[in-house]
């Protein structure tokens, strides 16, 4: 599909209201001097309407409707289009410094996602840009996000990936924003997530969908949002509009991966309040102590620390009827036991993995 669409035809210039006037009392026959006299006004104020240096007033479009019969709806309208037309041509000029800033974005990739419409220029698609953003110009994304206070479980994001960050994280917003909650409780959420990890055991198609159900009921939006290519994103934490926020991604696309993202989000949920931007990227692990405790949250609530220590092989490495036996006895998917193990180093990286389910992008999450 061809996102390239056609712009509304927008004049390069509207000429002032005052060349509308002249023209009305040349036809009326009726110089500038007697208008003055008629509506009350100077004659250097209809001589500056004229000449576009003063605006028409609302109180001054009544005059005009009673002197000449042509309505002031008319004359407010033409000196709404004309100081519009003037804002639009400075803003032109201003955007087109910022070409450069434009080029920081993986504009391809966000056209292709289908998150941004393609436009013919480039002022036009800073325009487009500036309203996925929801801001006014490109100093406002300066101050939004490159301020922002990011907390990382793993490496930091680069400055050049700040910009395509931006981007995937506004898109969880527009998403979270439609997500209708209930009142966020901490008790509520803390019981739900008992609840969600009975859910690993289940498909994607039934994992999903549930994932959002549950949590919106107490207080919790759960968004999927597409990662963009090298963006190494596989989840996020924030709060916005009033409601706290889990973002993921298919990034690593398997069970162990996205189950254990989630719950270390829903643990800096639980734990570190609402102030904080936490990423969770694919790198070296470089760790502070609000990621550690989110690590460790989500490793004890999927499997319980107790059980972990007296889970041992028969032999020299795990087997895979031993860890499914496991994972049965807990209730959660095998392929996170085979993750933890493999994390551990108690289980070589290439052993066991089919137990790990694939995950596939779906059509009903967000693009």
């Amino acid at each position: 599909m061809n996102n390239l669409t056609t712009n509304h035809y927008i004049p390069d210039f509207v000429t002032p209201p005052g060349d509308t006037l002249l023209e009305t009392l040349q036809n009326l026959g009726m110089t500038q001097t007697e208008l003055a006299e008629r509506t009350g006004r100077p004659k250097k104020t209809i001589n500056e309407i004229i000449n576009g240096k003063t605006a028409i007033t609302p109180e001054t479009a009544l005059q005009f409707e009673r002197v000449l019969g042509v309505p002031a709806s008319f004359w407010n309208n033409r000196e709404q289009q004309y100081r519009a037309s003037l804002a639009r041509q400075s803003e032109q000029k201003v955007l087109q410094t910022h070409t450069e800033w434009l080029k920081q974005f993986p504009v391809r990739d966000i056209i292709k996602r289908g998150w941004l419409t393609e436009r013919a220029g480039e002022v036009e698609q800073i325009q487009e840009l500036l309203s996925f953003f929801g801001i006014a110009s490109p100093s406002q994304w300066e101050t939004i996000w490159s301020t922002t206070t990011v907390s990382y479980r793993k490496s930091k994001i680069s400055s050049g990936d700040q910009y395509a960050l931006s981007v995937w994280l506004r898109r969880g917003q527009m998403a979270a924003q439609q997500v209708e909650c209930e009142p966020y409780t901490t008790e509520g959420f803390e019981s739900t997530l008992r609840e969600v990890r009975r859910l690993t055991t289940t498909s994607q198609e039934v994992f999903q969908p549930q994932i959002a159900r549950l949590c919106a009921q107490v207080g919790v939006a759960v968004v999927f949002v597409q990662e963009l290519p090298r963006l190494r994103i596989n989840g996020a934490t924030y709060w916005y509009a009033n409601k706290p926020v889990i973002q993921l991604s298919f990034l690593y696309k398997s069970d162990d991966q996205l189950w254990f993202t989630f719950f270390h989000e829903a643990g800096h949920i639980l734990k570190h309040g609402k102030r904080s931007l936490f990423i969770e990227t694919k790198g070296d692990k470089v760790e502070n102590d609000k990621e550690a405790e989110a690590n460790r949250f989500a490793s004890d609530l999927l499997i319980p620390p107790e059980q972990y220590r007296q889970f041992r092989p028969y032999g020299v490495h795990y087997s895979i009827d031993e860890i499914v036996a496991f994972a049965n006895e807990l209730g959660i998917a095998p392929g996170i036991v085979v993750g933890r193990l493999q994390h551990d180093h108690k289980l070589p990286i290439q052993n066991c993995n089919k137990l790990k389910r694939r995950l596939q992008w779906q059509s009903n999450a967000t693009k």
